[in-house]
């Protein structure tokens, strides 16, 4: 694969910034070029630059970079990644994007604009220099009108949803002499350094995903007024509940920008003249009256939602005004809920006759119906709309699978009974087809194609593992409630963590021993991962707790004495293992990581040791490690301070520090040098396998035991007089300087000499003592009873 080294985006708005940043975390270097002032402002007068300083002349690129940095979710992986990002002008440095592997423009939603700026650029343009339009619906053949036929083969559209470094999907629209090879460049950088899924979309208004899901939120909307639901209730009814991100409707949009809602539906409606749906884009008069108001969403401090005084406001669009949300009251979604298996809980709500269900089935049957209307307009096939939807819109199922969830044949004669057209991609698939859009065929899934009226294999995506894939191929090796052992091929393991959350329990680690005696037997090295929502929130806290109120120490202890073993057991295991964490790796999950021969960390991996939020340490050797890599900063046998190292280590314990990438993750300590990190988590398992398999072959040892140096009793003191300043200046709870207090006597090493060596069992002997005299506290009890009941940490 040809890398992608330097790029350049022209437009340093809100999108334009966000993919200049994610460029940046990828380890790109950008240029990101904007328009020349037109005026000074104030503070350019008063500093007496003028309009050819170029502080002025690049200030709204710059302006765009620091936005970025300032944006919340974060836009770049750590701050220092900004530095890859150089800011300038049109009139300045657009020659200098001659030396740029791709070209990104950004600019303004208007034709002309685009167009002007595009012809521009080609004088600067060479060959070889990919050039693409981050437009999100604007025709792209049209962008490109005018052009060369050399720019052309050259172009095509790329478009990121915002914000690109969070929301996995990448639209491709080649134009049809777009060069192929350009177009599976493109598609490489996006899948593979970017992280992106990529999709490959029509050159038709709003793509795919915004024409779907464009679709749906105004269908939703137009149900809601005429059903008379609230804004809370919709967000209940469009959320999980069905499969579908907790934002749902109405957050999402105030996310999004209501403008930019508006925007797309008004394109949608004006491009879109042929569309027997396309009443339904029309933009009702709540939406022009928020607008009128400038609530917009979160970016004007208010949409649908709110913040007052510290509450959650939501809008009565009946009134226009704002009152403390309520939680919705549907019976039948009170009763769903407790079904576990989706499709159950769906059709069952479809079929509520209340206005829940009304509400349900009258969205989702003409979603379905509405993209089954759509291609091969929008895309050659299901697969590409049903990715876009789920990469896009973070819908667990998208449209056609949710047709075969459902049943095609039930959910075409109900559309049939409410006197709708069944689409005819649908009769077909129930008359040519096996009456699915896909089925399994030895051991592959494939797809009805739409083309060949025949099922074709789903297009393989490289270095994508699919544990569920092989589970169900029958390379299981061993399995319990809490965890299973995984053949992944070539002589490696891989054992996944299926609780709730993934939270580490009684067989979890009954499994974690399996699997290392399983290894030691007949494997060349052992994976831990799994494709959960998260890799793993920590031990099981509800078990800790009964245990703590039945008065269980020895149980308790016992199990902390467990854990230890097995991490220790994973540290100096003769074959490598290589853990693979994504999303949250917390608490007991974080010292899983910390115990391995490495890590291959997704790049959105929120690593940390939290325990002390819940009034805890980490007691299963992650205080040991955290201390063992905080003084192997200092080489051995060099006279130097050992106290701001350990300093660091209790820092990081004491205030739960979690990792908000896992660049930052090497920051903290949580990942060392060696460690690598996945672009795109759909890689993980096999970026983490290859890991494995080049520690196999490069001969893998474990480390040597050694002890570990301490600052003892000075540190101790130091620590504790700064606990003490903290807790009489009012910044910290008794509580709070309490089991502080206790993550430092471990961290130091307890009352020893300063610098004096001391074994892993003694630092374990240390953790396990302050765990169970913590967990016996009656204000830990509190954190973790709230935090079970709530969801949040309680500081008391």
């Amino acid at each position: 694969m040809r890398r992608l080294r330097s790029a350049a985006v022209l437009g340093s708005g809100v999108m334009g910034a966000a993919i200049a940043a994610h460029l940046a975390n990828a380890g790109v270097s950008v240029l990101l070029l904007d328009i020349v002032p037109a005026e000074l402002t104030e503070e350019e007068r008063r500093r007496g630059l003028s309009l050819t300083d170029p502080r002025v002349r690049n200030r709204i690129a710059a302006a765009g970079k620091e936005r970025a940095l300032r944006a919340n979710p974060a836009a770049f992986f750590t701050p220092a990644r900004a530095d890859l990002v150089t800011v300038g002008n049109f009139e300045d440095h657009l020659a200098d994007v001659a030396g740029c592997d791709w070209v990104i423009e950004a600019i303004v939603e208007d034709l002309a604009i685009k167009q002007q700026l595009l012809e521009r650029l080609e004088r600067h343009w060479r060959e070889g220099m990919i050039v693409s339009t981050n437009t999100s619906g604007l025709p792209v053949a049209q962008i490109a009108a005018g052009r060369s036929a050399a720019f052309q083969r050259h172009f095509l559209g790329t478009h990121f949803f915002n914000p690109p470094r969070y929301l996995k999907l990448l639209e491709i629209i080649p134009l049809p002499q777009t060069d192929r090879a350009l177009v599976d460049t493109v598609s490489a950088w996006g899948e593979r350094q970017l992280g992106k899924g990529v999709v490959y979309a029509h050159d038709r208004p709003n793509f795919i995903a915004n024409r779907i899901g464009t679709y749906g939120f105004r269908k939703a909307v137009h149900l809601m007024l005429e059903l008379g639901l609230t804004i809370e209730d919709v967000d209940e009814l469009t959320g999980p509940l069905i499969g579908r991100p907790r934002s749902a409707t109405f957050r999402t949009t105030d996310l999004v920008g209501l403008d930019t809602v508006i925007h797309v539906s008004e394109n949608s409606y004006r491009n879109l003249p042929d569309d027997p749906e396309r009443d339904v884009f029309v933009v009702p008069p709540l939406f022009h009256e928020m607008a009128k108001r400038g609530w917009l969403g979160e970016k004007s401090g208010g949409g649908f939602y709110k913040r007052v005084d510290g509450e959650i406001y939501a809008l009565d669009y009946t009134t226009m005004e704002y009152r403390p949300r309520r939680k919705p009251t549907l019976a039948s979604v009170e009763s769903a809920r407790l079904i576990e298996d989706p499709a159950r809980r769906l059709r069952q709500l479809l079929s509520a006759p209340d206005a829940a269900g009304q509400f349900l089935w009258r969205l989702t049957g003409s979603i379905l119906a509405y993209a089954a209307q759509r291609v091969p307009e929008i895309a050659d096939d299901i697969v590409n709309v049903d990715r876009a939807m789920r990469w896009g819109f973070a819908w667990d199922l998208g449209p056609f699978e949710t047709w075969d969830l459902l049943g095609v044949a039930e959910i075409a004669t109900r559309l049939q009974d409410d006197g709708r057209e069944v689409p005819e991609l649908v009769r077909e698939v129930l008359s040519r087809g096996d009456g699915v859009f896909y089925r399994k065929q030895n051991g592959r899934r494939e797809y009805y194609d739409v083309a060949t009226k025949s099922y074709r294999s789903e297009p393989e995506r490289p270095h994508v593992l699919s544990l569920p894939s092989l589970v169900e191929r029958g390379w299981t090796v061993r399995k319990n409630p809490g965890a299973s052992l995984i053949d992944l091929g070539d002589g490696i393991a891989c054992l996944e963590f299926h609780s709730k959350v993934n939270v580490i329990g009684e067989d979890t680690l009954r499994m974690l021993q399996t699997a290392l005696d399983e290894v030691r037997r007949n494997f060349d090295g052992l994976v831990i991962g799994n494709q959960g929502q998260e890799f793993s929130a920590g031990a099981n806290l509800m078990l800790m707790l009964l245990e703590a109120q039945e008065g269980n120490w020895d149980e308790i202890a016992s199990a902390i004495r467990i854990g230890q073993r097995l991490h220790t057991a994973i540290r100096y295991f003769e074959k490598p293992v290589v853990a693979a964490p994504f999303g949250r790796a917390l608490a007991g999950g974080c010292e899983i990581c910390l115990h391995c021969a490495r890590v291959q960390a997704a790049a959105e991996t929120y690593m940390g040791l939290v325990e002390t939020g819940m009034g805890l340490l980490p007691a299963w050797g992650g205080t040991t490690e955290m201390v063992r890599r905080a003084a192997a900063r200092v080489p051995a046998g060099v006279d130097a301070d050992l106290f701001p190292m350990a300093r660091f280590a209790f820092e990081t314990i004491a205030l739960a520090k979690v990792s908000m990438s896992a660049e930052e993750g090497f920051a903290l300590g949580y990942l060392r040098e060696g460690d690598g990190i996945s672009m795109n988590g759909d890689h993980l398992l096999h970026d983490a396998k290859e890991v494995c398999l080049s520690l196999v072959r490069t001969g893998y040892r474990p480390p040597l035991r050694q002890h570990l140096r301490v600052v003892g009793e000075r540190g101790l003191a130091a620590i504790e007089a700064y606990l003490y300043l903290m807790r009489t200046a009012g910044h910290i709870s008794e509580h709070d300087a309490h089991v502080s207090g206790r993550v430092a006597h471990v961290v130091c090493g307890g009352r020893v000499p300063y610098g004096a060596e001391v074994s892993e069992e003694y630092m374990h002997d240390l953790e396990r003592e302050a765990f169970v005299s913590l967990l016996g506290h009656p204000r830990t009890q509190e954190r973790i009873r709230h935090f079970l009941q709530t969801g949040r940490p309680l500081r008391n």
